[in-house]
């Protein structure tokens, strides 16, 4: 297994779940009601049909914008690349080039804004459905040394920043595993299977190899992209808030209001830590913790951009998950658009959004929408990480042992990100220990205030761990 920030591969032929028609539901499972119950065309990886084509696409010379940051990395090692060559079009018949951007020694481009439909869109289901309300990019990456790479259908919502993730494979070191990373229609937008209907709470047996005693946050999880019974769907190593990130950005709007994404983010974490608490697919013979089809999980998308305003909140919470009383597991909280789909008992989305425009707070529209029972609960262990969070922020002046432990993870860090300055671990938070932490936010998104909340402390460690693993494996 690969600490990689990217997500790995196993061996496999790529299948696809479009071509995917679910099976008759297993018995006391029902599909949800769906409105419009079309699936996708076999051989169509966008979860698009004609009826999407049909569809009104917003003009490319819109007045409002979003905003798009790159990163480079090598898909051998995770390490930045400098001096990367990424060229911009825009799509449709007659694609032109838009911007031409180039790396820094982190591996990313200036953030750019770009052309998107009003924000406006995106908040109202009847606009939203008719009305693509995000605009699409294509990109060509390429590096001295390295394949190049086309990224298709980046997705920009005005007033967000879209942040696309982009390996590459060095030259001589083998094929990469796409040479086109093509992002299909987001899930509120294009057609895809409804969610097949399961009871929240899973039977569990005593001998699996997950410690069923208590509710830990996994480091990485394996991701099968497609349905579970394609043996010819690639199986993908995904570290667990990556996850995450990418599923949120696949469902939900990035515009939405920020209780309205943060329910629906604890609604996707506790389902998938439901996945692993219970080892659902391991358990039937499978050798992957959770799918990226729509009827059976929810949709994970390999190389597509997340929303940086979904990953502060991922990054905050990602040790929480969704709780009944007397109930050890985490709930496996379904949901659908409650638009084209009704899910009678679940959350919808484009109601949770409503819910969030009106003020409602993350945990009211979760109460809506599962009953008064729900709670957020924390998970008692985090794994893959050398030192829990002390439990309060530390900033200029602290000291001790969780103070030098960080500047050590972030010399370590600088070695590879040298925008980042050195530090000398003497467990003492004076200037330079801010300065460092300030290089950092600003390098993987976070609010650059010098202090080490407790998302700055989980996302030095995460990358800590990559890049000294990663020096174990190449040192």
């Amino acid at each position: 297994m690969k600490p990689f920030f990217f997500a790995q591969e196993t061996p496999a032929s790529r299948g696809q779940d479009a071509a995917f028609v679910p099976e008759a539901s297993r018995e006391g499972e029902t599909s949800q009601t769906q409105n419009n119950p079309q699936e996708p065309a076999p051989g169509n990886p966008q979860g698009s049909s004609s009826q999407n084509e049909s569809r009104i696409r917003y003009p490319a010379n819109s007045s409002s914008t979003g905003f798009l940051q790159v990163h480079v990395v090598s898909i051998q090692n995770n390490f930045p690349i400098q001096n990367a060559k990424i060229t911009i079009t825009s799509t449709g018949n007659e694609p032109r080039t838009l911007e031409e951007l180039s790396t820094n020694s982190s591996g990313q481009t200036d953030e750019i804004s770009l052309a998107a439909p009003p924000e406006s869109i995106s908040l109202n289901p009847e606009e939203a459905t008719a009305v693509r309300p995000y605009a699409e990019y294509d990109l060509q990456i390429e590096a001295p040394g390295f394949q190049p790479l086309t990224i298709t259908g980046t997705e920009i919502l005005s007033g967000s920043t879209a942040l696309q993730p982009a390996a590459l494979t060095p030259i001589g070191d083998g094929p990469p595993p796409s040479e086109t990373v093509a992002i299909p229609e987001h899930t509120l937008y294009g057609i895809f299977p409804p969610k097949i209907a399961e009871p929240e709470i899973k039977p569990v047996s005593e001998s699996g190899e997950i410690v069923l005693s208590r509710v830990v946050v996994p480091e990485t999880i394996v991701v099968h992209d497609g349905v579970p019974t394609d043996s010819t769907a690639k199986n993908y190593y995904v570290p667990y808030r990556d996850y995450i990130k990418n599923v949120a950005s696949s469902e939900i709007y990035s515009t939405w209001p920020e209780p309205t994404i943060l329910a629906n983010v604890l609604a996707i974490m506790s389902f998938t830590l439901n996945r692993v608490y219970t080892e659902f697919y391991r358990n039937q013979g499978y050798d992957f913790t959770i799918t990226s089809s729509t009827a059976f999980d929810h949709k994970w998308i390999y190389g597509r951009n997340i929303f940086q305003s979904i990953s502060l909140i991922v990054d905050e919470v990602f040790d929480n998950y969704l709780s009944r009383p007397e109930v050890r597991q985490p709930i496996l909280t379904q949901y659908c658009d409650g638009k084209r789909v009704q899910c009678p008992n679940w959350m919808t989305q484009w109601g949770s959004c409503t819910l969030g425009e009106q003020g409602y707070s993350a945990i009211q529209i979760l109460r809506h929408f599962y009953g008064d029972s729900i709670y957020i609960n924390t998970a008692e262990q985090i794994s893959g990480i050398p030192a829990s969070w002390p439990g309060t922020e530390l900033s200029i002046g602290s000291s001790g042992p969780k103070v030098q432990q960080i500047q050590e993870q972030l010399d370590a860090i600088a070695t590879v990100y040298s925008a980042i300055p050195r530090v000398s671990p003497d467990g003492i938070y004076g200037p330079a220990t801010q300065r460092a932490v300030s290089a950092f936010q600003s390098i993987f998104g976070l609010p650059e205030t010098g202090t080490i909340d407790f998302r700055t402390w989980y996302r030095i460690s995460h990358i800590y761990v990559s890049v000294t693993r990663i020096a174990e494996l190449y040192g």
